[in-house]
Order: structure tokens, then C-alpha cells, then sequence
């Protein structure tokens, strides 16, 4: 078979492109030419040694929709044509968490493109058929390449709602924070306010369906998004997860509302406990997704919910991958997407 490219992150900083000979397929799985990988805030920390849960070297691309060139043997779910997309947890299916349906909390789960042997950043990529969802047919790449990201948002608006009329705040105006707002609106929220640093990415927001937005690094940050909300919030989605954003967050939070934590932490932070003992708080922690979240945001793609064109900004060659990170971490574009 002929040698494929592949991107390796082999240290904090240091990248790669890899020739090498293409992976065996074993039985359950199916081999996919990569058509699009989205680059995550979470590949960007992994390669900078920020990421607390990949070590390194690792192979990025969790993010990536494929066309199937070959099935192993006793896959009936997909056949070869099809196009797909990666569900990239790769849980066990024997554990507690498992058993329960709650795959994502799978008590010893791997991840594709994440601490993983195979990642999807590079010319093709070998998977298990049961992690693959085929993508309807009135979705192009473009579509096609946000159903994994906006399915983590899905899920945190999912496990920490149900939403309809609620009043809401978003920490972080990036590309998972665009998402929530979008989560949110499809939800049917009655009044959203978001945060973040940058003035480009507030003014994203506002023209994506925000009702305010406010200067995260504003010291009455806390006064001024509960000013534009008009009350405390019933639920606040951290997209950032510092040390700022989640203190902000309870604050913000009403009693007996709800702290969704999104984003990935890069460290661990204090809390103000007897604030979350007293107004008693919930802190819910959001993990990635399960299938159903997959379904929905299909169908919000599907429904015109969430447009490709507001979100995908800037595209690379996988022999660019380095500038793409690059321009995903600059903060000046929504969604980069790396095209072998």
C-alpha cells in the first residue's frame, strides 16, 4: 500500500508530517480518507504542553470527516463511498459507566486524535466502524466538519437544561462559546449575554444572536454582565475554565443555578465554597458527547441553525498544519479546517 503523511506532535512546540506506511485494519474497523480536520482549542494546548490529559508525542485530528475506502471484516454499519465523521471517544462497552449509556464517562476510554495511536490529521485514518456517523447528504465538508465540535456544546446545554426560557451567559466568544450561543438559542433561552477579551470575537457574538456582550477582563465584569441580563443567570457556561471565568461564574450564577464547565481547565482552580454552599450552586461538569448529542447537532446543521459560513474561517494544507494552528490560536479566526 502506498505511504501515507501523517502530523505528529512529538514535544511541547515541536510538529511534524510523517511518511509512513498506512495502519493495518483489523476487524470492526474501517480505513477513511480524510476530507476535512478541524483544528480544537484542545489541539492547540496539547501542542504548546497545555492540555492536562494528552501526553505527548500525540497524533491530532479528532476533528475529521472522511470518505470509507474499506471495511474490516463484520462491519455491516458502513460500506465503502460513504462519508463520514468520527465520534472519537472509544469506549470500552463493558464498564459501569458504559453499561448505563454513558459511554463518554467510560471508565477506560481512549480517545481518537487524542492521546491515541491514530488520529485523523493526515492523508487517511483507521477507526472502529461503531465510532463513525454518516453524514446526510445535504451537508458539504464545510457543514460536515462542525458536527463534532458543535456536539460538545450540545451536550453541556443538554445535561446542564433544559434551557427554554431560561437567561443564560457564555464565558468566551470562541468557536465552542459561538456554538453555545447557538445551542442556546435553538434551546429557546430568553436573553443570552456573553463574554470575552477580544472585541472582534464580542462583536461575532452580537451579530450571531447575542443580546449583550461584555469586556471579560473588565473589573466589574461580574456587575456589568449582570446589568445587560437584567438578573442572575439560571445557567452560566464557562467555555474558558481559568481561574477568572469560573469565579465570575458563580457569581453570577442565582441560587440554585448552575455552573456548566466546558471548556477544558489547564489547571485546576479554587472556588469560593461557602458562596456555592449557601446559594446552593450546582457545578456540572460537561464531557464530550454521546450519540444522541451527535443526532441534534446533525439537525441543527440540517436546520440552518448553525451556518458553515459563519463559522469556518480560514483553510490549510496538511502540509501547513503549523500555520493552522497558528491561526487557530491567534484569535483572529472562528473555525480553521487542514485539507490533505
Amino acid at each position: 500500500m502506498t505511504d501515507i503523511r501523517r502530523i505528529v506532535v512529538t514535544a511541547p512546540g515541536a510538529m511534524e508530517l510523517r511518511v509512513e506506511e498506512p495502519a493495518p485494519l483489523g476487524p470492526g474497523e474501517v480505513r477513511a480518507r480524510s476530507v476535512t480536520i478541524g483544528v480544537c482549542g484542545s489541539d492547540t494546548h496539547a501542542l504548546h504542553g497545555r492540555h492536562p490529559l494528552i501526553p505527548m508525542p500525540y497524533f491530532p485530528g479528532h476533528e475529521v470527516t472522511g470518505v470509507v475506502t474499506e471495511v474490516g471484516e463484520g462491519v455491516a454499519t458502513v460500506g465503502v463511498g460513504a462519508r463520514v465523521t468520527v465520534e472519537p471517544t472509544l469506549p470500552c462497552w463493558t464498564c459501569k459507566q458504559c453499561q448505563q449509556g454513558q459511554e463518554n464517562l467510560c471508565e477506560n476510554l481512549q480517545f481518537f486524535g487524542c492521546g491515541y495511536l491514530q488520529g485523523g490529521m493526515a492523508d487517511e485514518f483507521v477507526v472502529r466502524a461503531d465510532r463513525l456517523h454518516v453524514i446526510p447528504d445535504d451537508l458539504d465538508d464545510d457543514a460536515a466538519s462542525l458536527i463534532e465540535p458543535l456536539s460538545t456544546p450540545v451536550h453541556a446545554g443538554r445535561i446542564a437544561g433544559p434551557l427554554d426560557g431560561k437567561a443564560v451567559v457564555i464565558m468566551g466568544c470562541g468557536t465552542i462559546g459561538l456554538l453555545m450561543l447557538a445551542v442556546a438559542r435553538y434551546d429557546g433561552v430568553r436573553r443570552v449575554v456573553m463574554t470575552d477579551p477580544l472585541p472582534a470575537k464580542r462583536e461575532i457574538a452580537l451579530r450571531l444572536g447575542a443580546d449583550a456582550v461584555v469586556d471579560a477582563t473588565a473589573s466589574d465584569v461580574v456587575e456589568q454582565v449582570r446589568e445587560a441580563l437584567g438578573e442572575s443567570a439560571d445557567v452560566v457556561f464557562d467555555c474558558v475554565a481559568i481561574q477568572s471565568t469560573i469565579r465570575a461564574a458563580i457569581a453570577l450564577a442565582t441560587k440554585g443555578g448552575t455552573v456548566a464547565i466546558v471548556g477544558v481547565p489547564a489547571a485546576d482552580v479554587t472556588i469560593p465554597t461557602i458562596v456555592l454552599q449557601d446559594n446552593q450552586i450546582r457545578i456540572q461538569g460537561c464531557a464530550t458527547y454521546v450519540p444522541e448529542d451527535y443526532a441534534k447537532s446533525i439537525a441543527m446543521l440540517q436546520a440552518g441553525a448553525v451556518k458553515a459560513g459563519d463559522f469556518v474561517t480560514a483553510h490549510f494544507p496538511l502540509t501547513q498544519a503549523r500555520d493552522a494552528f497558528d491561526a487557530s490560536a491567534g484569535g483572529g479566526e472562528i473555525k480553521v479546517l487542514i485539507h490533505p
